[in-house]
């Protein structure tokens, strides 16, 4: 055991170039996934529910940690097999073979590396993450509650949708100041057999909503018909009991760390079994991911060593390929655990079970050869 952590310059050597790699793979995937996912999420919330800017960027810093420990196991594989690729179109693989130097022994620092690092993923997976995680949530909640209506303007509107993007509620704004609006008119088109018209001088953003004093409100039917006409010293309209609840239909426990997901194991949390099925593959996927840091090394290996007549580099191309097949398995592993259809524990570990065999498999015959 001592042996295996004492470095040698060729160890050192592999670990530099596997690192500067490894830091370029955590960019370009942290970037990737921000671009399609996350980002485009952000600005359907920007445009639909009127949250700022500033808000916006906080929640993408806050979803920052969840993303990276999504990125940690694809870019250990890129650094992986783009520095074993490199290492034998530059023909460093046949020089060391010649001396003796098996693909095992070169494997040393790099197996390390990944243990290193599947270690730092599941710490930062249960410390971190599910703090901003949490953070992140409450803060898009907030920010949606609180409808943050555009200081300093004049003469604006804002259009609350529903499903469908059917127009639930039209607000107009005279002038907003200091979180202060006057002369405020609100339709609201929630109910199918009535519309209802408020209109009130003054109003303010609340921990609840919107809230008006002094407010008129004019109850119309569809035919055009007054149905009632009353006045209200104070007026809250909440924003936030439907968002809620779509968060709650959204959350699968990655707000969760281990240890509080363990007491959804035994089935007697009164949940849904939906939400139940969420938590109990949750729990076994903390524990995969980090394994899945070493799987992708496992496989990596043997398919960036090349043949010497191959004269162009096939690492990008084998990284994409394999982290394409892995997340195919993955989503079709997970969706069936979701479902209950196949047990939570293979939900999660299925992928890497088909990398550890395939990788095995493949790594043992590189290696003989040698």
């Amino acid at each position: 055991m001592k042996s295996f952590f004492n470095f040698t310059i060729l160890d050192k050597f592999i670990l530099k170039q596997i690192f500067e790699v490894f830091v370029l793979g955590v960019i370009v995937f942290t970037s990737i996934i921000f671009a399609s996912d996350t980002f485009i999420s952000l600005i359907k919330q920007i445009s639909t529910y009127g949250m700022s800017v500033n808000i916006a960027f906080m929640i993408i810093l806050l979803n920052l940690p969840a993303v990276i420990v999504m990125t940690i196991p694809m870019s250990v594989l890129f650094s992986t097999v783009m520095t074993i690729n490199k290492m034998c179109l530059q023909s460093e693989i046949t020089i060391m073979k010649a001396c003796g130097i098996s693909i095992k022994r070169i494997s040393k620092p790099i197996f390390l590396f990944a243990v290193v690092m599947a270690i730092f993923t599941f710490i930062m997976n249960e410390t971190i993450v599910p703090i901003t995680t949490s953070q992140s949530k409450t803060l898009a909640l907030y920010a949606l509650v609180q409808r943050n209506i555009p200081e300093g303007k004049r003469n604006f509107t804002i259009k609350e949708l529903k499903e469908g993007n059917n127009l639930k509620r039209l607000f107009y704004v005279e002038k907003c100041e200091d979180k202060q609006f006057s002369n405020v008119s609100i339709v609201d088109l929630s109910e199918k057999d009535k519309v209802q018209i408020l209109q009130a001088k003054t109003g303010t953003s609340v921990i609840e909503g919107w809230q008006f004093d002094n407010a008129s409100v004019y109850t119309i039917s569809k035919e055009g018909k007054t149905l009632n006409t009353s006045w209200i010293e104070k007026s809250i309209l909440d924003f936030g009991s439907d968002i809620q609840a779509q968060l709650d239909k959204k959350n699968d426990g990655s707000d969760y760390n281990i240890i509080q997901l363990i007491p959804y194991l035994n089935n007697k949390k009164d949940i849904s079994n939906e939400i139940l099925s969420k938590y109990q593959v949750r729990f076994w996927e903390k524990i995969a991911l980090p394994i899945t840091t070493i799987a992708f090394v496992l496989l990596g290996i043997p398919l960036a060593i090349t043949p010497p007549r191959v004269r162009h580099n096939r690492g990008f191309l084998f990284s994409i390929g394999i982290i394409f097949c892995y997340y195919i398995i993955r989503a079709f592993s997970m969706s069936l655990g979701y479902n209950q259809s196949i047990n939570a524990f293979w939900a999660a570990n299925l992928p890497n079970f088909v990398l550890i065999t395939l990788g095995y498999y493949m790594f043992k015959r590189k290696s003989s050869k040698v």
